[in-house]
């Protein structure tokens, strides 16, 4: 593992408390963790960047596939996975989620999740794509996120987890040897603790989200700044799949100039039988493939993008219009309130819908364990690279990969514990690694740029072309950095945003084919022959970008040369 020694540009922390392991992210991957390692008796830490119930968990409509009915096997969800991965999951990956999948539910249903039942009491399950059976879970119709944050969340504030909320984290402390040893975060507001500052720890997990405020237009909130991610890579760790960004099909289409958060129109709608039409009320999908609106989300992105081009179209429609306004009220709630807000009424008339920014099926590389090549620091949730998504994450995997993972690396923790710790006085001196010099911080106001760059130059569309623009159009932003922002949330979430930018741009350059979610105009082909393995990227001490290919489809160990002290 080789160290970049790069930090962002901060205060040196003015506080400072230790524990056990500090998570970093209040989604289903790190409260889950969280509770975990609190039960198993370790000192526990949970620093969020808003409110405890504000991640991007709570966005999740459709549901948690597993599983769960019957005649449905772990098996069956594993082909399935890997059919819509596209040649890339690591099948060990899949095997692990599918299987220990069903049971991570039901100890999520005692930790006190509420899902939808039918008449015998038995949980109702839909579809949604790529899926060939019925196995997903959901809750309150079409707000199953919000329903396990709810319970999640409920649990954390009982068994009383020490939480700091409202806190960005900034970079990876890490001993002599190298070692995980703790994150500086910046505490925004008042509160007990506020600034810069540190949580002093042996194990750092990573559980931050995702990274979709790249692009102009994402179904991600806010937040989603791919922190976790930046850090990761200043920290020395490895990254992975990053060029493999889901588009989700199905967007409320609110105009072209449309930026920042938007409504989701979940694919379990299309799962309960809703059309993909155009303005003359043509289902295009029919033919396309097996599944038609069912067909993994690529397919039916690629699908809706072409049908725009060849019509000269802004969007596409969902028709849901023979569902009826009971269903509508009792199965979508959130999905009927969202487009009435938007002066759309599903009952009466079809949906605009686009595709827009959705998952990030690429991250921080783990293995079955959730450890990076960081030893300390651990991933999981959007934020990891597991080797589950392949090229394209499987309809609502995302939930249950959180669960599985968080699970094991809670496991993983507890069984290298050291003495418990315990909270000690400030030390002036605390600081990240050495270092030669902590990176410029950008303008906020180059925010807007950056998202607009990455839209045009690599989102759905792709080609060397538009890949070289964007490339060198990040470059010039990057090359003003002598025109520095002081240090700040906004100027750190900027300089964050370029920094995954960067790295999302070379990969989807190196990676010459279309495979999932990665369309490239200009390699319209699958190349398995060349491109059936992952690209893996670090960050090297000279702060450029080290890219190299994986052997195969399976992940090499993340640490097959542990460091000795």
């Amino acid at each position: 593992m080789t160290s970049t020694g790069i930090r962002l540009d901060a205060p040196a922390p003015g506080w400072a408390i230790d524990a056990d392991v500090v998570v970093v992210g209040s989604g289903v991957a790190g409260l889950t963790a969280a509770l975990r390692c609190t039960a198993a008796g370790l000192a526990t830490v949970v620093v969020t960047k808003a409110r405890l119930d504000d991640g991007s968990t709570r966005w999740a409509q459709g549901g948690i596939a597993a599983a769960l009915g019957e005649g449905d096997t772990p098996e069956q969800h594993l082909d399935d996975t890997l059919v819509a991965g596209a040649g890339l999951c690591d099948e060990d990956a899949v095997r692990l989620l599918v299987t220990e999948g069903p049971d991570a539910v039901r100890r999520l249903i005692t930790t006190g999740a509420h899902f939808d039942t039918d008449d015998s009491g038995a949980i109702s399950l839909t579809r949604e794509g790529g899926h060939h059976r019925r196995r997903i879970a959901h809750a309150g119709g079409d707000a199953t996120g919000a329903e396990i944050s709810r319970a999640l969340v409920e649990a954390v504030r009982t068994q009383a987890v020490r939480t700091i909320e409202n806190a960005l984290v900034l970079d990876l402390l890490k001993d002599e040897h190298g070692r995980t040893a703790g994150i500086t975060l910046h505490v925004m507001g008042e509160g007990q603790h506020d600034g810069v500052g540190a949580v002093r720890a042996p194990a750092v997990v990573l559980a931050t989200g995702g990274m979709g405020q790249v692009f102009s237009a994402t179904t991600n909130p806010s937040v989603s700044t791919g922190d976790g991610v930046a850090l990761a890579l200043r920290a020395g760790a490895e990254i992975s799949d990053l060029e493999f960004v889901q588009f989700h099909p199905t967007v409320l289409f609110l105009g072209a100039d449309s930026e920042g958060q938007q409504p989701l129109v979940s694919e379990a709608v299309r799962g309960e039988g809703a059309h993909l039409v155009d303005a003359a009320g043509t289902r295009f999908m029919l033919g396309r493939h097996e599944l038609a609106e069912l067909a993994p989300r690529d397919i039916v992105a690629k699908a809706i993008t072409r049908q725009m081009q060849a019509q000269g179209a802004e969007h596409m429609y969902l028709d849901a219009r023979h569902f009826g306004a009971e269903m509508w009220e009792q199965r979508f709630p959130t999905i009927l309130a969202a487009c009435r807000s938007h002066g759309i009424d599903p009952v009466t008339e079809p949906i605009p819908v686009a595709p827009a920014a959705h998952y990030a099926s690429g991250g921080i590389r783990t293995d079955l364990r959730g450890r990076t090549t960081v030893p300390g620091l651990y991933a999981c949730g959007e934020v990891a690279c597991t080797g589950v998504h392949g090229a394209n994450r499987l309809a609502s995997n995302s939930l249950l990969e959180g669960l599985v993972f968080a699970e094991n690396i809670a496991a993983d923790i507890a069984a290298g514990a050291s003495t418990p710790v315990q909270d000690k006085a400030v030390d002036p001196g605390l600081s990240a690694e050495p270092h030669d010099g902590p990176v410029p911080l950008l303008d906020p106001a180059a925010r807007i740029h950056i998202q607009r760059i990455m839209t045009e130059g690599a989102g759905v569309l792709r080609s060397a072309d538009s890949l070289a623009e964007a490339a060198g159009r990040l470059e010039a932003i990057r090359a003003d950095e002598h025109k520095a922002a002081v240090p700040g949330v906004e100027a750190w979430e900027t300089t964050n945003l370029l920094l995954v930018s960067r790295v999302l741009v070379a990969a989807a350059a190196a990676r010459e084919e279309t495979r999932g979610c990665h369309w490239r105009e200009d390699r319209p082909d699958r190349d398995d022959a060349a491109w059936q393995r992952h690209l893996v990227v670090r960050i090297t001490p000279e702060r450029s970008l080290d890219i190299r290919p994986t052997a195969g489809a399976t992940f090499p160990p993340t640490a097959a040369t542990p460091l000795e002290p």
